[in-house]
């Protein structure tokens, strides 16, 4: 899943963008308000992780105004503010979530992944299709309960597909929402992974989970196909 991430903190920014990375994220970042106000209109991010003291325009004056704007991406507000108040604020203006500084990155990733299954209307952390069992969560995929093991990339694109069971998605919704800003792959770059995904998910198997829809794009077999 695509996140936007914008904090002011050098080291912090560099730290969480390699952490999101390693688990499987397409990561864009921001420094300043203005930056993320300008990546924040022009893509659809999946969450937004935002620092509320920031250079030139603050978080919530950021909050504020997406909102109004008609905006819907989930929010996530990092703050060293730990009172009750500016909790709130940020609340009810439109964030869906919150986590005061400091804070261990297995946190920030259990609610990344929470606001990422909300987004989808999913509340089970394990989606299953036929015999295939996807953990959300922990990251593993089990085939009639047999291990497969897929690499961070593969994982995001069998989650993405899955999220949308029964319905096409395109080549260019898999790359908006895969890779970020400076990924200098082309976007045949998602044939490629869909191949990897059918040699490890369904070679082996009769029925066929992974299905291409000419002229359109892929999807994961629905309960009627």
């Amino acid at each position: 899943m695509r996140v936007l991430l914008v904090e002011d903190h050098k080291p912090l920014l560099r730290a969480l963008k390699r952490g999101l990375e390693e688990e499987g994220f397409a990561v864009d970042t921001a420094e300043d308000g203005e930056e993320a106000d300008f990546k924040a209109r022009g893509a659809g991010y999946d969450v937004v992780v935002l620092d509320l003291m920031l250079p030139k325009v603050d978080g919530l004056t950021l909050l504020r105004s997406w909102r109004k704007a008609g905006i819907n991406m989930h929010i996530l507000i990092l703050t060293a503010k730990d009172t009750t108040e500016d909790k709130v604020r940020g609340l009810d203006l439109g964030a869906d979530d919150y986590l005061t500084k400091p804070f261990q990155l297995e946190e920030l990733m259990a609610r990344l992944r929470a606001l990422v299954r909300r987004r989808h209307q999913v509340k089970d952390p394990i989606l299953r299709i036929h015999d295939l069992e996807i953990d959300t969560a922990a990251r593993t995929v089990k085939r009639a309960g047999q291990a497969i093991h897929l690499t961070p990339r593969e994982f995001a694109l069998l989650q993405f597909l899955a999220f949308h069971r029964g319905k096409v998605v395109t080549r260019t919704m898999i790359w908006e929402h895969l890779y970020d800003e400076h990924d200098e792959n082309t976007s045949n770059v998602v044939d490629v992974y869909i191949r990897y995904l059918r040699t490890k998910i369904d070679n082996n198997y009769e029925k066929k989970l992974i299905l291409t829809r000419w002229g359109e794009g892929y999807m994961v077999r629905g309960d009627e196909e």
